[in-house]
């Protein structure tokens, strides 16, 4: 079963906003002519932000500083409208999750240039939930055509022994403890043909470690980075290269290079001509030409774009072989998630296990895998009004009106946020330190002192989160500023027979899974307008803003790290569904809803630890973009080996590249033309940056390349850019290239 959009293309153009880091790519412009009933825009542009210095968001360890790049992060872009009618846009970032501030700050640029066309009501802005990302964009204190299909092998429930406290009558009705279905919407212009592709998959961007440092969309960034070049290798785009390795993901291999030489000899005779210069100043400008997919558009054809967007995956891993200890290499505790009574030696692996670079593409090519075919199958069409309903709700304090087993109701409250001491325990994607499990609801009385020094929980407190025993009262922690969010927002997306729920947080599964019940049950019930048993529901975590976990009621009573983490509460899951049910109801009565109260604006009150870049310098007689460990001359490699190569560098903060790279692998075309071949935004290509101490101006970039089974044999070089910043401040770009090297 699928779903299409036949559509009319706003070409991409117009308005990019980068605002911390987040980038809005909207488009307008001629639209192109057709007899289908919806416009469509779709574009994507780079956020990949600082790549040194940061610490990254996810995992809440303070030694994961980013010091280079595995991939580009984007945001990724689509808007759907009604000529003369309603349009809704979602925006996909290869981030951690979405924030609260970045979202007012870009609702506010938006409505500066458009007045009321693109507001909080019809913007969803959700996060990947990589955890290989820059973080500090958070502002409260704790965080500084549709396809339907099966995806069984990326994604295990970490929580299990939660998982089972729910009744047993409702696991009955599912084959699994995680959501395996994928949903795919696909995009299909008229004139263009097949254009873009967004899909929903619930499954955690934990692929890479709390030890990585390297910038990387994690495994829904490598999947729509797949998709894309297999779209454009396909063909129907344009590209220099093109082809599949033998791994199964796609790989350039050249389409526009004839006569590739054979002679050993005279390959090696060609690369030796070519050692390594010295560095030397280059234009900013230079980058971006060079960039791997800069190349001119044909006809000036959209550039293809595929979303992998998250669904309810709280506690869905993608480490698919389990909890082992690496003491022991047992199976770890099932209920507590230890070793020996110890987290933190409790780790989850990987289908790639030992290598986390291996297991993110795994998981990656597996849900782009599912992709493709749902792509390539998708039949039903989207048909249908846009529409709309957004609302704020203070989650400290709500009522939530329950039926009661022997008949009635009963009214129950939400409370102030609150984490528990499970929390602290972490999970097996990331365990957490000292002597904190999950499945802890009693507390440790030595942790209790240290948490009553920031601030000692009420009684009323303590009995609304119960049998949560609470580490952190974040909620009524307000100094230096707010430590966690009370007012949320929630939306409601509709697309014809497509619904989508902008969630701030992450559902677990089964959580999820009676959110959409519970949506479509009122969406279905009255029989009107778009809405009939085949109504497709989806959830959009970590939309809009971030709000920690929701867990079922059952899950919650468990004291998982997920249940820790449900900040509002054991009844914070049936406010949401109370809640959603009335933006439902909205819609189907096409009645307006009330705004509710506004968040917070806490950009003024932001503390900022990192500081800036003083300046960068290289040992006497070394240029910027020098080799210091060159490839050695007349080197042959093949396919699969790793090519490595070290230049005296930059701090990669002077200048953040952004629709740009920090690394070209060329290839030498005839006898002195080289042209791009890999950049930074290729999976097979590694930018690591690294300085001799915290506070020296030297540092260095080493480039690895892992050479695809797909390229082409002949002649290589590896090129750096950077930008250094002397003592006045000013900032100069500079590049950097290998000796040559012959690939056989």
């Amino acid at each position: 079963m699928g779903f299409m959009f036949n559509s009319n293309v706003w070409r991409p153009c117009a308005a990019i906003w980068l605002w911390i880091a987040l980038v809005l790519l909207l488009q307008n412009g001629r639209g192109v002519v057709s007899d289908s009933k919806y416009l469509i825009g779709l574009g994507s542009y780079d956020i990949t932000g600082p790549a040194a210095d940061v610490n990254m968001m996810g995992y809440a360890n303070t030694e994961q500083i980013a010091s280079g790049v595995h991939f580009r992060l984007r945001a990724r872009t689509f808007i759907v409208a009604e000529p003369q009618g309603n349009r809704v846009v979602f925006v996909n970032l290869d981030a951690c999750m979405a924030s609260q501030l970045v979202t007012v700050k870009v609702i506010e640029r938006l409505k500066a240039r458009y007045g009321d066309l693109y507001t909080e009501k019809n913007v969803a802005i959700s996060g990947i939930h990589t955890h290989a990302g820059p973080g500090g964009y958070l502002q409260y204190v704790t965080y500084i055509i549709t396809s339907l299909g099966e995806l069984l092998d990326a994604g295990v429930s970490r929580s299990p022994s939660a998982y089972l406290n729910n009744p047993a009558a409702e696991r009955s009705k599912y084959k699994y403890d995680v959501d395996k279905e994928m949903t795919l919407l696909k995009f299909v212009s008229d004139k263009w043909g097949p254009i873009g592709s967004f899909n929903w998959f619930a499954t955690h961007g934990t692929s890479m470690s709390r030890t990585n440092s390297l910038i990387s969309g994690d495994n829904k960034g490598a999947a729509a980075r797949f998709m894309e070049d297999w779209f454009e290798q396909k063909g129907i785009g344009s590209s220099y290269f093109k082809g599949f390795g033998a791994d199964g993901i796609p790989q350039r291999a050249s389409n526009i290079i004839t006569d590739l030489p054979n002679n050993h000899h005279e390959l090696l005779e060609l690369a030796a001509s070519f050692q390594s210069p010295a560095g030397r100043p280059a234009a900013s400008i230079q980058t971006v030409a060079r960039r791997v997919r800069g190349s001119p558009r044909q006809d000036n054809k959209p550039r293809f774009v595929s979303a992998f967007c998250q669904s309810n995956c709280g506690d869905v891993s993608p480490n698919v072989l389990g909890a082992f200890c690496i003491d022991t290499g047992l199976p770890c505790d099932f209920n507590h998630s230890t070793c020996g009574g110890k987290n933190e030696l409790c780790y989850g692996r990987g289908p790639g296990y030992p290598d986390e670079f291996e297991s993110t593409r795994i998981i990656g090519e597996r849900q782009f895998r599912k992709a493709v075919e749902l792509f390539d199958k998708a039949s039903e069409q989207l048909t249908g009004k846009v529409d709309y309903r957004h609302t704020y709700i203070d989650f400290s304090q709500l009522n939530v009106t329950l039926p009661k087993k022997g008949g009635g109701f009963e009214v129950v409250k939400t409370c102030p946020a609150a984490m528990g001491f499970a929390f602290a325990a972490g999970t097996t994607d990331g365990p957490g330190a000292f002597d904190f499990k999950q499945g802890d609801d009693k507390g440790n009385p030595f942790w209790k002192l240290v948490r009553n020094l920031l601030k000692t929980p009420d009684q009323e407190q303590i009995d609304c989160q119960q049998p949560k025993p609470i580490l952190l009262d974040t909620g009524e922690m307000k100094e230096p500023y707010d430590w966690a969010p009370s007012i949320l927002p929630i939306q409601v997306l509709q697309i014809g027979q497509l619904v989508i729920l902008s969630v701030p947080g992450e559902f677990t599964t089964m959580a999820g899974r009676r959110l959409r019940d519970a949506v479509k049950s009122v969406l279905t019930s009255g029989g009107l307008g778009d809405f009939n048993s085949n109504v497709h529901v989806v959830i959009a975590g970590l939309t809009n803003t971030y709000s920690q976990y929701v867990t079922t009621f059952e899950e919650y009573e468990v004291q998982r790290y997920e249940g820790a983490s449900t900040l509002y509460g054991p009844h914070t899951l049936s406010a949401y569904i109370q809640e959603f049910k009335k933006l439902a109801s909205a819609i189907i009565s096409n009645q307006p809803v009330q705004p509710g109260p506004q968040p917070p604006d806490l950009l003024e009150k932001q503390i900022s630890l990192l500081t800036p870049v003083m300046m960068d310098a290289t040992p006497r007689g070394v240029n910027f973009g020098d080799c210091d460990s060159d490839i050695p001359q007349n080197s042959t490699f093949k396919r699969g080996d790793l090519v490595t190569v070290t230049f005296w560098s930059a701090c990669p903060r002077n200048d953040l590249m952004t629709e740009a790279t920090f690394v070209l692998v060329e290839f030498l075309l005839g006898k002195d033309i080289w042209i791009p071949a890999y950049d930074d935004d290729d999976f097979c290509l590694r930018f690591k940056w690294s300085r001799p101490s915290k506070f020296s101006a030297r540092s260095q970039a080493t480039i690895e390349w892992r050479i695809p089974e797909s390229a082409p044999p002949g002649v290589y070089r590896i090129k750096h850019f950077g930008a250094s910043k002397g003592l006045i401040g000013s900032v100069r770009h500079f590049t950097g290239s290998s000796s040559a090297f012959v690939v056989t």
